[in-house]
């Protein structure tokens, strides 16, 4: 038991990755890492790519503009704005996702359904940043690994819709998209595709990218202040729960680090990278954002770091792969059980054609059942083509269900099912879990039932605030953490919390 305090307690002194710098800035600590530097290596990328090259592309769950020029005017102006992010942190990114790609890493992926103009405040952005770094430090005491930290954030303003149109009685107006194409509000005005929300949405993700950068490197991610409020966390739980079990066990690692001299103030313990990803969906958002590294000559999408296509947008011939075939970008892609072996082959090919590790990463969402009938053939497939990929769960968008008295809600056994599903699988087939990727808010909502918060369908109008799908709230999504934790504990060969 002592031997096992004291290896918690020397993978907690490699938390820290250092944040929002080019990797060659960089002096590493944790040696034992794979050096892979697969970001620097040249991509293969067809001659006839280019920014705009989409366009000749059939693009699915794009808005129609009524007015080109207005268009036009809107992205022209975006292609004139600075990047959002730079080159050097999206191949820091792709450098830790690598190592992800061979078992030495685990990513964390959350955040908002969509942002809203609106909800925009600072106390919103920090307390979702806050939560996310609480699930990274439960995460890598439990795995061992470094926890790759990514927000839904600064820029995941755009969904996909079901139907074009929205009807209420007699009225029938364009469907909501987000804040980015359109608003909410049920009238014509509201609801007109306007490209200028592009430009906002530029603006307001400058600042939470800035909000962000503060936080990550001016004190506020210090361990031991995340540890504290683990520690408020476990308060709601029952006396003696595996949760309090588990949250002594890192604070006694902490203890531990101080008493034999090791200054958990310092830079080590108080500063932490912490990337952006969203949907890549409005293509004329991406293309306006995308430009050419002076350094490498690679295209960058410098909207975020990380962009990923989801299910609706996936396919091999549409805009979205065109577009994103060619970015340097680490790049996700969501399937559900409608996609078939032979077609996530055709996937990887399009979106990571030199089969570079880090580069993509597969974003699973069935429901459990669905996941343990269909994973298995796919992971086979990915193995015996011998494709390098990172495989993470998204357990939320497969368990959304509307109650009888009208919430859309996710509930959290079925949640936590599809999880337990998606690591037993990997038991099976010998892969690498690498990752979760969830909707979640540090705010205290009730959208979604069960967890500890012990939301029910009666209280789900208390603080039912999404504009678009039902999210985790502050304590479910770190409940979610601790579970995961205890399986990748039990996974490492690290022996139970009791």
């Amino acid at each position: 038991m002592k031997f096992s305090a004291f290896a918690s307690t020397v993978l907690l002194l490699g938390f820290r990755v250092e944040a929002f710098t080019p990797s060659s800035c960089i002096s590493h600590p944790r040696t034992i890492q794979t050096s892979l530097h697969v970001a620097a290596e040249p991509t293969k990328t067809s001659g006839d790519w280019a920014p705009d090259s989409w366009t000749t592309k059939k693009a699915s769950q794009m808005p129609v503009y009524d007015n080109q020029e207005e268009l036009q005017a809107a992205v022209g102006r975006l292609e004139r704005c600075s990047p959002l992010v730079f080159a050097g942190e999206v191949r820091s990114l792709h450098e830790q996702l690598a190592r992800a790609c061979h078992g030495q890493g685990f990513l964390l992926m959350g955040g908002d359904c969509a942002e809203a103009f609106n909800e925009f405040n600072v106390d919103h952005v920090r307390d979702t940043f806050r939560v996310l770094l609480q699930m990274a430090l439960v995460l890598t005491f439990g795995s061992s690994l470094p926890v790759i930290k990514v927000g839904r954030m600064a820029g995941q303003f755009a969904k996909p819709r079901s139907e074009p149109d929205e009807v209420r009685g007699d009225v029938s107006l364009p469907s909501y998209r987000g804040d980015i194409i359109n608003r909410e509000e049920f009238t014509a005005e509201a609801r007109r595709n306007n490209p200028h929300n592009m430009v906002e949405a530029y603006h307001q993700s400058a600042q939470t990218l800035n909000i962000l950068r503060a936080f990550a490197t001016g004190g506020y991610a210090d361990i031991s202040r995340l540890q504290a409020w683990n520690l408020d966390f476990v308060e709601q739980t029952e006396e003696g729960s595996r949760y309090r079990q588990f949250a002594t066990k890192v604070d006694e690692s902490l203890r531990f680090m101080k008493a034999i001299g090791v200054d958990t103030s310092s830079a080590t313990f108080s500063k932490t990278d912490f990337y952006t990803a969203h949907e890549c969906l409005l293509l004329p958002y991406e293309q306006a954002l995308t430009r050419k590294d002076s350094t490498t000559g690679r295209w960058y999408d410098c909207s975020a770091h990380m962009l990923w296509v989801g299910e609706r947008t996936r396919e091999l011939d549409g805009a979205h792969l065109e577009f994103t075939r060619g970015i340097g970008n680490p790049l996700g892609v969501k399937i559900s059980d409608k996609c078939t072996p032979e077609e996530l082959i055709r996937i990887c090919d399009t979106m990571n054609p030199n089969n570079t590790p880090g580069k993509l990463t597969i974003i699973v969402r069935m429901g459990a059942e669905k996941l343990r009938k269909n994973l298995p053939g796919l992971i086979r497939a990915v193995q015996r083509e011998g494709k390098s990929v990172l495989w993470i769960s998204d357990p939320v968008h497969g368990n959304t269900r509307k109650t009888e008295n009208g919430f859309k809600t996710r509930d959290f056994d079925n949640i936590r099912a599809e999880l337990r599903a998606f690591f037993d699988v990997h038991d099976e087939m010998g892969s690498h879990p690498g990752g979760v990727h969830l909707e979640m808010t540090g705010e205290d909502v009730t959208e979604c039932t069960g967890g500890v918060s012990d939301v029910t369908e009666d209280t789900l109008g208390d603080r039912y605030n999404t504009y678009c799908d039902p999210r985790l709230n502050g304590s479910q999504a770190l409940e979610i953490a601790f579970l995961i934790a205890e399986r990748m504990r039990k996974r490492s060969g690290l022996p139970p919390i009791e």
